[in-house]
């Protein structure tokens, strides 16, 4: 097993790489029309689907009154919408509207094609190590 320090040095490069792709495939997102902040909690509603506004804004990391803003916006737009709790009809949940989800996966679908020119660039080989560096971190995280 590899020792602290060259664990948390190859932990320092993985962070340094994630947030560089991040960054790369978020200039995506621009295509959109969309905040940032929207855009993220209607992936968060889409891949998650409906959700408790008090969730959304946890799941956000935001207060609750900014999250009522951010889903105000996306009902404005049409990409979200409240419905009523089957279970609880006093609950209110955020859901996706077809146009919100069709919206997102477009998103993904540009962002996922973006970052697939870059690894066009590389070799079989390496595509293969990325592969099992990605199954050894999914196993780890997930």
């Amino acid at each position: 097993m590899p020792g602290n320090r060259q664990t948390e040095a190859l932990a320092d490069q993985l962070h340094s790489t994630a947030i560089r792709l991040l960054r790369l495939a978020r200039v995506q997102d621009a295509a959109t029309g969309i905040a940032p902040a929207r855009l993220s909690a209607l992936s968060v509603i889409v891949f998650g689907g409906p959700i408790s506004l008090q969730d959304l804004a946890r799941a956000e990391q935001v207060r609750p009154p900014t999250m009522s803003r951010i889903v105000d916006a996306l009902e404005k737009q049409g990409l979200a919408r409240r419905t009523t709790d089957p279970d609880d009809r006093r609950a209110v949940k955020i859901a996706a509207t077809k146009k919100g989800t069709a919206v997102l996966q477009k998103g993904r679908d540009r962002r996922v094609k973006f970052l697939a020119s870059y690894l066009s660039k590389l070799s079989d080989a390496e595509l293969a190590q990325i592969e099992r560096g990605l199954s050894c971190v999914k196993r780890a995280i997930f």
